[in-house]
């Protein structure tokens, strides 16, 4: 499946399954680079891995990019919607995330609108259309998003868009193409905003959901530099994408995948 679940929710507190998702080849442990991009000073740490700001430039090749989003751990087809119920910090949430036929350019790359609604007791609290795209080897990358607020039925804030190539903005990581253990990446940066990111902690996760049981999952820990003290813990099935989103530290709340319907 195709949310970007991002942590900045649990933040509000409301759990966020579906900022979505942008992958760049940094060299995070010494791997591949895309567009002769480099990170040979990633510090990486046994509890709080971090990447150095000072090399963290992806360069963006349109050419490097697909039509489509495919990889089998955050697929995206057009037409497909997912829903889940849950809580956070004990009111009753439900999300919905649509994978629209929509597309935007972002850096000149086309990317694919994912609308992502979040309602807590009812009411619509954030709405949200988050732009990805896969390059040819299969990483998914999160390119920015449109985002509003809403306090009884009327918006009060868009402070969490952001867009890349935009004031400094920069894509990120939302799923690699063949993620390993300890791989740690940034999933979107726009300083002192949008600053989420995510480490790889398991392959081999088990877990049911009212959509069903699944085992063999990747399981990654997420969090924000900006909201130290806070974490999520999010579970990606092979050929839906997230299942299961929980935070781990700094409140409380679960959300779990209980629907999932194509209309293409």
């Amino acid at each position: 499946m195709m949310m970007k679940m991002r942590t900045d929710r649990f933040a509000t507190p409301i759990i966020c399954l579906g900022k979505w998702i942008v992958f760049f080849l940094l060299a995070l442990a010494g791997g591949p680079v895309l567009g002769g991009c480099n990170d040979s000073s990633t510090a990486t740490q046994s509890t709080t891995q971090t990447i150095s700001l000072a090399s963290y430039n992806p360069q963006i090749v349109p050419e490097d990019f697909v039509p489509k989003i495919d990889n089998p751990l955050l697929p995206m087809v057009p037409g497909t919607s997912f829903v889940f119920l849950g809580d956070s910090d004990g009111e009753p949430e439900r999300i919905q995330v649509d994978v629209t036929h929509d597309t935007k350019m972002v850096m000149g790359v086309q990317t694919i609108v994912v609308r992502d609604r979040v309602w807590v007791d009812d009411e619509l609290v954030e709405e949200t259309f988050d732009w990805f795209a896969q390059d040819k080897l299969g990483n998914v990358w999160y390119f920015g998003e449109d985002s509003t607020e809403y306090e009884d039925g009327v918006a009060v804030s868009t402070e969490g868009s952001w867009e890349a190539g935009v004031d400094g903005a920069m894509p990120g990581i939302i799923m690699k193409a063949a993620p390993q253990i300890g791989d740690s990446y940034r999933q979107e940066y726009y300083a002192g905003k949008a600053e989420d990111m995510a480490e790889v902690i398991s392959l081999t996760e088990s877990v049911t959901v009212p959509y069903g049981s699944f085992d063999g999952l990747l399981a990654t820990r997420e969090w924000n530099p900006l909201e130290p003290g806070e974490e999520e813990n999010k579970y990606y099935a092979p050929g839906i994408g997230v299942v299961l989103e929980q935070v781990v530290k700094g409140g409380s709340g679960r959300v779990e995948l209980v629907a999932v319907t194509e209309n293409n």
